[in-house]
């Protein structure tokens, strides 16, 4: 039965190999969907694809527990990568897969993938006894965590799960992760001819610049981030704009301090557009919720005992980014995302080495185990 199935290597170099931007998982799902079947296993896929625009939607594949015994885990991992803007050509030098094609390896996700996929192997060829083990991949991670916000918790039996999707060395747990808005912001001017009529024009991109010049960006404090992502505005060199959107977005670790600096980044828009006699339209467009764990919860203590029996240094910590995590957090489960030794992700120098990949398989081996003893 697993003869045709490859190791974990080739089945990364293949699942990177495989372009799949948000939206556009397809191939990379119709190939866990066979890796899965060529195990015996049974997946099944719902319908968020349709429902948040993606060409595949969520698949959960599950082993039955071999005991009553013990904590049941899923695992979770995203299919989608950011864009890439380049050839997708994986290649392995002195033990380090990077991506010889100038742009993202992908390796966010696809290197959880590919360990969650080959631990189920091993465990599926080992005959290794567990508690129950659940595998969750979802689409559309990287542009707002739409997959598993689609996703319907109650189709899990488990309660405890890991994502790996910490850009860092292997050992990192992570105990939180922040609060977070987004803001849409369109100024609207009064278009004018700059030469002949500018007193005529309100200028949509100069209330924006004030604005963008008056808030706090960058490190706010030691929780509290804020940025401004895109700005886009104008029709001609010559013509006053009448128009100017900007995308905004804040997070904070402090759900309170989020809430105080997203109203004066609204105050800070409104007050600008007044100065310019223009106009100003935000949409809080997405938001999505923190978390945080104490260093003896369940999910966080087997990670850690997982982690020092395979001979990793344990680090706790929090993120500044969000995952699918924070989802499934807010819906009551408890999930805790893991460094996987992945580095530079969302760029050219994007790598993983293959101890990393090897090590991985090992963390969530034993991950299983720890579940499968406690009692």
């Amino acid at each position: 039965m697993l003869v045709s199935v490859p190791d974990l290597l080739p089945l990364f170099l293949e699942l990177t190999g495989i372009a799949s931007p948000p939206g556009d998982e397809r191939p990379v799902a119709d190939r866990v969907i066979d890796y899965l079947r060529e195990l015996g296993l049974e997946p099944s896929e719902d319908d968020a694809g349709r429902r948040i625009d993606a060409t595949a939607g969520n698949i959960l594949s599950s082993l039955e527990p071999t005991s009553d015994r013990g904590t049941p885990l899923f695992f979770c991992a995203h299919m989608d990568t950011v864009p890439p803007d380049g050839p997708i050509e994986p290649v392995v030098e002195d033990g380090i897969v990077k991506n010889a094609g100038g742009t993202i390896l992908g390796a966010d996700n696809k290197a959880a993938l590919a360990v969650m996929l080959e631990a189920v192997r091993r465990c599926v060829a080992e005959r290794r006894p567990h508690a129950g083990i659940e595998l969750l991949f979802t689409p559309k991670e990287e542009v707002g965590l739409f997959g598993a916000a689609s996703f319907d918790p109650d189709r899990l039996r488990a309660q405890v799960g890991y994502v790996y999707d910490q850009a860092a060395p292997i050992g990192d747990v992570i105990l939180g992760a922040p609060h977070a808005r987004a803001m849409e912001v369109r100024f609207h001017g009064r278009a004018s001819h700059s030469g002949m009529y500018p007193e005529e024009g309100r200028s949509a991109i100069a209330a924006a610049a004030r604005a963008v010049a008056d808030l706090r960006l960058g490190r706010v404090d030691d929780v509290t981030t804020a940025n401004i992502g895109t700005i886009v505005g104008g029709t001609a060199g010559n013509i006053i704009p009448e128009w100017c959107t900007l995308t905004a977005e804040a997070r904070s670790h402090d759900e309170t301090k989020l809430a105080d600096l997203v109203q004066e980044m609204l105050d800070s828009f409104a007050f600008a557009a007044t100065l310019a006699e223009c106009e100003v339209e935000t949409e809080l467009r997405k938001s999505y919720r923190g978390y945080r764990f104490r260093s003896d919860d369940v999910p966080v203590a087997f990670a850690q005992r997982a982690l020092e029996r395979c001979g990793y240094e344990v680090r706790l910590g929090l993120s500044g980014g969000a995952a699918d995590a924070n989802v499934f957090n807010e819906r009551g489960l408890q999930c805790v995302n893991l460094a996987n030794g992945v580095l530079d992700i969302h760029t050219p120098s994007e790598r993983v080495s293959v101890a990393d990949l090897d090590g991985m398989v090992d963390v969530t081996l034993a991950l299983v185990d720890e579940a499968r003893d406690d009692a």
